[in-house]
């Protein structure tokens, strides 16, 4: 059992930055993927980067060149930088852990076996 707790969310501006974190319980961090993902009202759940346990990453089209998605698995941690927001960057975002079978684009949420509660991002114009 992996329990995830999402931090560092809040509001910025239109060109802002913000770090989110991502604590997990347990022994086993390093061999998890670790996946953000996010979700407006109205809309449906999208991914927005991974992590692979082998350390690769991927970023969903929207994000790429803006999101950095890292891990620390010393400190059980996975972070999301996300820089030059804009308004439709406004979501709860969501870390997710999987184990199991390794995928290549493991992006589809229903692989994933652990969520967190989420963190409201609010992104002003």
């Amino acid at each position: 059992q992996v329990q995830l707790v999402e931090s560092g969310g809040g509001l910025v501006q239109a060109g802002g930055s913000l770090r989110l974190s991502c604590a997990a319980s347990g022994r086993t961090f390093s061999s998890y993927d670790m996946g953000w993902f996010r979700q407006a009202p109205g809309k449906e759940r999208e991914f927005v980067a991974l992590i692979r346990r082998s350390g690769g990453s991927t970023y969903g089209d929207s994000v790429k060149g803006r999101f950095t998605i890292s891990r620390v698995n010393a400190k059980n941690t996975v972070y999301l930088q996300m820089n030059s927001l804009k308004p439709e960057d406004t979501a709860v975002y969501y870390c997710a852990a999987r184990g199991g079978v390794t995928y290549t684009y493991p992006t589809n949420a229903n692989l994933y076996e652990y969520w967190g509660q989420g963190t409201q991002v609010t992104v002003s114009s």
